[in-house]
Formats: structure tokens, C-alpha cells, sequence
């Protein structure tokens, strides 16, 4: 039974099935944060009930969430609530919701990050302070930059430095790494250590990018999440760890450089513009590798 508050909430929507909220991604595009595999998966490991709501104009869906009771799915709230922070860390995602261009729909789940390109389709959203960090595209970074990069890369390797694909790793193997790196670099734990191998596990598809190897051993490394939308490709890039012991070799700088260039060539081969996400641009690093665009929240 609906209560008033959740009937007031979610007035004008319309409960829908899984199948129609995958359809209208597929049709309207969004994020990783609201891909129908990646929040379905995430929450039945968690353990969190999720439910999915349509704006339903002349028999069609035009706009969809998923959602966690009165939150967003995959919110951080809900998590530390529910006594499951240890298990799950997205870090700042940006959250994009499949919207056809011309709706206009007011959704009042808590939500935060929510992308510009929603700015225009939901009436309830209110500017954030924050800004998300997005990748720049290749040519904006300076001839003086782009051969500084190369040339860290050049010294790395004839160190004896290799870059691998992350899928070369296990889920176990990444899991590790990336516990033993992050540990390193920030000297405390890493978020979600509890999940990471479950995570890893069920977002494998989606991981994407490379690991800095320097004598067999990890030394950088940075979980990066690919989805396809129909106009965009949609990159998280949720958290990552480096070996401070490598700094001469500059591998985590080296490791951003790769792995932006190979997901803009290719986002540029699908002929789709690209959003690489560092998150929250609230570090000085970010600013080297992006701009800052305004986002929001409900």
C-alpha cells in the first residue's frame, strides 16, 4: 500500500517493469550510474529492493528512474543507512536518466550529480555547488603536454614499465591491486573492500582501461567503468591507486594519459562524443586532465 508521502512523490509516474526501464536507456540514453544491468546487479548484491517508475505520454515511456524507495538507486545515503557502505563505492557518478529530448518530467527522488544534460528535462533540479570533472578532448591539452605525457610513457617503459588491459587481471588479482595501491597512496582503506571482488565480479563487462606493470608488480592502476548510450559513450572513472615508490616513473600520470587518449579514439570510432567522468572536481590533479561543468540535484 502506498503511503501518502510516496503517493505524493511519486505522482504522475507510473510503475514499470525492468524490461521497459532497459528499453527506454537503450532508446533515450543515460549513464553508467543508471544502466539497467549495472543498478539491477548492484542491487541484489546489496540487498536493496528496487523499483522502477515511467512518465507515460500517450501510452509511452518518455522518461525512466530507478529508484530505492524515496532515493535514486545506488545512492550513498541509502547505503549508509542500510549499514552497506562497506560493500559498494561508485564515488561521485554522474548521474545522466533516459529522457527523451522534447519531456520535461519533475522527478522527486534524492539525487545528486545529476548531469547538465538533464538540466532541461527535469523541473525539480536545483544547481549543486560542486562541479563533476569531465575529460578534455584530446586537442586541448597543450603540444608541450601531450609530449611530456609521451615522454613519461617513453621512461617508463624502457624501465621495463608495460601497460596491460585491466581485463588481463581477475577480479581477484584487481581487487587486490587495486586495495594494495589505493592503501599506498592515501594510507587508509579503500572504499567498498568488503565488495570489491563481488563488484568486480559482476561489473566485469564493463571495466575498461589499463594497469602500470613495473616488475611484474602493479604500480598504478584506476577502476574505470564503458557504457554505450545511443548519442554518448558514458566513463566513470571511480577511484584508483599508485605505488609512491614508482613516483619517478610518474605512472599514475601516464596511466590517466593512456586511458583517456585510447577512450576518446574510441568514442571518436563510434562516432559518439564521450563523457569520462572524474567525479567531484574537488582536487588539483583533475584540473590537469579536465574542465568543470555545473551539476545538480533533486
Amino acid at each position: 500500500m502506498l503511503t501518502a508521502f510516496r503517493a505524493w512523490r511519486e505522482r504522475g509516474w507510473s510503475q514499470i517493469d525492468q524490461a521497459a526501464y532497459a528499453q527506454a536507456w537503450q532508446r533515450f540514453g543515460g549513464s553508467f550510474a543508471t544502466h539497467p544491468d549495472v543498478v539491477e546487479r548492484l542491487s541484489a548484491f546489496v540487498g536493496i529492493q528496487l523499483h522502477y517508475l515511467g512518465w507515460i505520454v500517450d501510452g509511452e515511456v518518455v522518461a525512466a528512474v530507478a529508484c530505492w524507495g524515496k532515493h535514486a538507486a545506488l545512492s550513498k545515503e541509502v547505503l549508509k543507512r542500510e549499514g552497506k557502505r562497506g560493500l559498494l563505492d561508485m564515488g561521485n557518478a554522474e548521474v545522466i536518466l533516459p529522457i527523451a529530448a522534447d519531456a520535461v518530467v519533475p522527478v522527486r527522488q534524492r539525487m545528486a550529480y545529476v548531469s547538465q544534460l538533464n538540466a532541461e528535462q527535469i523541473s525539480t533540479l536545483r544547481a549543486q555547488p560542486e562541479g563533476l570533472a569531465l575529460a578534455r578532448l584530446p586537442e586541448d591539452y597543450s603540444k608541450k603536454f601531450r609530449y611530456n605525457q609521451r615522454r613519461e610513457q617513453r621512461l617508463l617503459e624502457e624501465a621495463g614499465g608495460a601497460l596491460i588491459p585491466m581485463a588481463d587481471l581477475t577480479p581477484q588479482e584487481q581487487a587486490a591491486a587495486y586495495g594494495d595501491l589505493f592503501q599506498r597512496r592515501w594510507g587508509f582503506e579503500v572504499p567498498g573492500k568488503a565488495g570489491l571482488v563481488e563488484v568486480f565480479t559482476l561489473l566485469r563487462e564493463f571495466m575498461t582501461g589499463s594497469v602500470v606493470m613495473l616488475e611484474s608488480a602493479p604500480v598504478a592502476i584506476q577502476i574505470l567503468y564503458r557504457v554505450e548510450a545511443p548519442q554518448w559513450v558514458s566513463l566513470e572513472y571511480v577511484n584508483g591507486g599508485v605505488d609512491p615508490q614508482s613516483r619517478e616513473f610518474s605512472p599514475g600520470s601516464v596511466l590517466s594519459f593512456v586511458n583517456t587518449q585510447q577512450a576518446w579514439a574510441d568514442a571518436q570510432a563510434l562516432g559518439k562524443t564521450l563523457r569520462y567522468s572524474f567525479g567531484r572536481a574537488d582536487r588539483e590533479y583533475k584540473d590537469r586532465w579536465c574542465h568543470t561543468v555545473p551539476v545538480y540535484k533533486v
